[in-house]
């Protein structure tokens, strides 16, 4: 192919061959370029707005998800082995001269900084929370403003209770995702884009709650559909709606590549606010929804052998419908439904199987003092979960198809 080329070039002058002449868009696009009504629509948000006057955005607060630099020791699927870590990372920390950085826990320009400016903090097992690390998957994560290198709006945020929308920005494949909890800034990373979030309200220095969703934007709805009954929770939750809608991610997926999104104003609000309550419902409650009966098969144990721990291995046959958990327990019967819910180029069932599996820790430190993940400890937790994302999986689809058809 390369020779190809160059004996094109080499037997082709510039006067012969034709040129198409390209105008770039207003933001300077060469390529992908569009023809479509995308600068009609709303801006979801802009770059964040200091100042008390709002702009013509829906949410005026947007922010990056949790950005750790070190997220083998930060975070954890158990809260004790999590604390164990910390304690012996802020010992070696605390206890670190200043000639070269101690190897035996991970640094980063931004830690390296702190420690230069003589900050510190004890271990406190009160910082270890939950956060939102892949989805359908919540680890603990310790929730510290030194150990965590880019925080994002977390403490703006989560002051107390709120609803986020997270997605993906600058990747190929468009996905969002609802949580009540911090999230991680590759919560939805594909390629090179970060998780990116719009929270419903944000909170003040002194705790007071503040409406996220601008006047402009309430106006602009109230206005539009004639309505002044719509709240801002009903928009949130028609902006939750539109951004799953195929019709809508196809028509501008170029625009979602490189752009935050922008929202059209689609026939009959209710209906869309409705769609966007329902799934926002599912995603932000999947631990507790009523389970998809799955058929669990486990081997009998060998009476001629001892026991042993069945080898972990949370492989998905899409086609014949089967998850294969360890060497002796499958789960038949997942739907084909449930592996068309997708964030991005995996379905969420497949999330939740990557995120089980065990892996050698990357760091060595951790590889050899603190490698305590096993999936057999967490067996019964994961077949749990994964019967439950599996309904989640199958409703979603269900609201998605009634889109499609609108």
């Amino acid at each position: 192919l390369a020779r190809e080329k160059l004996r094109f070039l080499a037997t082709n002058t510039l006067k012969t061959l034709p040129f198409e002449h390209i105008q770039p868009d207003k933001n300077y696009n060469w390529l992908n370029l569009t023809d479509n009504d995308w600068d009609e629509l709303i801006p979801i948000s802009a770059k964040r707005v200091e100042s008390i006057h709002e702009i013509d955005i829906i949410f005026k607060l947007y922010s990056t998800g949790q950005l750790s630099g070190r997220d083998e020791w930060i975070g954890d699927k158990s809260s004790d082995n999590l604390f164990q870590k910390m304690k012996f990372f802020i010992s070696v920390y605390d206890n670190h001269g200043h000639d070269e950085f101690d190897t035996k826990i991970k640094w980063s320009r931004n830690l390296k900084r702190r420690f230069e400016r003589g900050l510190r903090e004890d271990v406190d097992f009160n910082l270890i929370k939950l956060s939102l690390y892949r989805p359908f998957c919540k680890f603990y994560r310790y929730d510290s403003k030194l150990f965590i290198d880019e925080r994002g709006a977390t403490d703006e945020v989560f002051l107390a209770e709120n609803i986020i929308i997270g997605f993906n920005f600058g990747s190929l494949a468009f996905a969002c995702l609802a949580s009540d909890t911090p999230l991680d800034y590759a919560l939805l990373k594909f390629g090179n884009g970060g998780t990116q979030f719009f929270p419903l309200y944000r909170y003040t220095e002194d705790g007071q709650r503040v409406d996220n969703i601008t006047a402009y934007a309430l106006k602009q709805f109230q206005e539009h559909y004639k309505n002044k009954t719509i709240t801002r929770l009903n928009i949130f939750h028609y902006v939750y709606a539109v951004l799953h809608h195929p019709a809508y991610r196809e028509k501008y997926k170029l625009n979602l590549k490189r752009e935050f999104p922008r929202i059209p104003f689609y026939d009959d609000f209710w209906q869309w606010a409705g769609w966007g309550n329902a799934l926002m419902d599912l995603h932000l409650n999947y631990e507790t929804i009523a389970p998809y009966p799955l058929q669990r098969i486990d081997k009998p144990p060998n009476p001629d052998k001892p026991p042993v721990t069945p080898k972990a291995k949370l492989k998905a046959d899409k086609t014949a419908g089967t998850i294969e958990l360890d060497s002796v327990t499958a789960l038949k019967g997942v739907p084909a439904a449930a592996w068309d819910y997708k964030l991005g180029n995996r379905s969420a069932l497949e999330w939740v199987l990557d995120r089980h599996k065990e892996r050698k820790p990357r760091d060595p430190t951790i590889r050899e003092k603190f490698n305590a993940y096993r999936f057999a400890d967490y067996k019964e937790q994961v077949i749990d979960l994964l019967q439950r994302v599996c309904a989640v999986s199958v409703e979603t689809m269900k609201i998605i198809d009634e889109m499609s058809e609108d």
